[in-house]
């Protein structure tokens, strides 16, 4: 009847899920993957001379530090992790470019993201038998976590879920300002924002404490388990 405010009905007869509702089962996976990235960068800044592998806007301004001549900098090992980045941010661009499905998430993401938290687990595994890296070591562990990393916000991206990227929060952190009521906004999204932010913040705090508690590889280990439960978080949320 005209004037009412009934929803309108979907193909199946009932009311039209609203853009919230169909991404609601894809927040829990990216929730997940990105409490695994605040554990791996924890891993790499505490356990492995103060890089970050997920969080590249921290390894510019190193790079920065470092090119400037700033103290207690590492150079090498932060312009190791943004190629590591960057190199694995393409293979993985490259292997989704084009692909489809019927859900928001095509099959070579989900793909990627699980074959990531197999690496992540790997590295992890290596890293405990073997005994901490230094040298060449350190460098190649440094630049395959930075690689990983970059594959899986790449994948991530599927989601289409813009406010959760899993690897950074600036810009989720701008928007949850930009719309709260306070800057004159209605506060939309702010659930997804708050989740996103906490689940970093989360993430970085229990990465610290297994690698002053544990070691850094049992802390890898850790994100690599919570990866592999984002992507399968994000492969049933496909199904909903």
């Amino acid at each position: 009847m005209a004037g009412t405010d009934e929803a309108e009905p979907g193909a199946s007869g009932g009311p039209r899920p609203t853009a919230g509702d169909r991404d609601a089962p894809y927040l829990v996976g990216l929730f997940a993957l990105t409490v695994a990235t605040g554990v791996v960068d924890a891993v790499s800044y505490l356990a492995l001379d103060h890089v970050f592998t997920g969080n590249m806007t921290g390894n510019v301004l190193f790079v920065g530090f470092g090119l400037a001549g700033a103290g207690g900098v590492p150079l090498l090992n932060n312009a190791v992790a943004l190629a590591g980045f960057l190199t694995g941010a393409t293979v993985a661009g490259r292997l989704v470019r084009g692909r489809a499905h019927r859900t928001r998430l095509p099959t070579a993401h989900v793909l990627i993201l699980t074959l990531t938290a197999v690496a992540i687990l790997g590295l992890g595994m290596a890293w405990l038998l073997l005994g901490t890296p230094t040298g060449g070591l350190l460098l190649g562990l440094t630049a395959l976590l930075a690689a990983a990393m970059g594959m899986q916000a790449i994948a991530a991206r599927g989601a289409r879920i813009p406010d959760v990227t899993t690897v950074v929060i600036t810009s989720t952190l701008m928007n949850l300002a930009l719309d709260s009521q306070l800057a004159g906004g209605v506060g939309e999204r702010w659930g997804r924002r708050v989740g996103a932010i906490a689940s970093m913040a989360a993430g970085g705090a229990l990465g610290a404490v297994l690698v002053r508690s544990w070691s850094g590889a049992g802390a890898l280990l850790v994100g690599g388990v919570l990866m592999a439960l984002g992507a399968g978080a994000l492969a049933r949320a496909r199904s909903s």
